[in-house]
């Protein structure tokens, strides 16, 4: 029997950086859990207790709106599982199947797009190996 995926976080496009911080860490009591920039994108990690819940991408030129959007399974074996499902319905991934989501992290997960274009990612919180796709950035910001 398959386990149920659950929210994991939520990735925004956001236009200031420095202006959404703050109104997103006040508004629902999240604190900043990281900050970075990679390959000239800006970005920031919000939640509670260590953990994401929300990730802000400053797109200056984009739209604001949805990022992406991520699921949490519980074992690297139901990540597998999703890629053969996936694979099975025609979508493509963008990177080759579970990968870590930084270098030497152990969290990682599997980013492709539904049928419309919505960016998504199917994560686990450890026993991810391997190379990180992106070097010296988050691999959910930059698919």
């Amino acid at each position: 029997m398959r386990t149920p995926t659950t929210p994991g976080h939520i990735g925004l496009s956001v236009r200031d950086l420095s202006r959404s911080i703050p109104f997103y860490t006040t508004t629902f009591a999240l604190d900043l859990v990281h900050r970075g920039e990679a390959h000239g994108t800006r970005f920031a990690f919000l939640g509670a207790g260590g953990d994401v819940t929300l990730t802000l991408w400053e797109q200056p030129a984009g739209a604001p709106g949805l990022h992406h959007l991520a699921f949490r399974t519980d074992s690297i074996a139901e990540l597998h599982q999703a890629e053969t499902r996936l694979k099975g319905l025609g979508a493509s991934l963008v990177y080759d199947g579970v990968v870590p989501h930084a270098e030497g992290s152990s969290s990682g997960g599997l980013f492709f797009t539904d049928p419309d274009g919505i960016r998504l990612e199917l994560c686990v919180a450890h026993g991810v190996g391997g190379t990180a796709p992106v070097s010296g950035a988050p691999s959910c910001g930059f698919f």
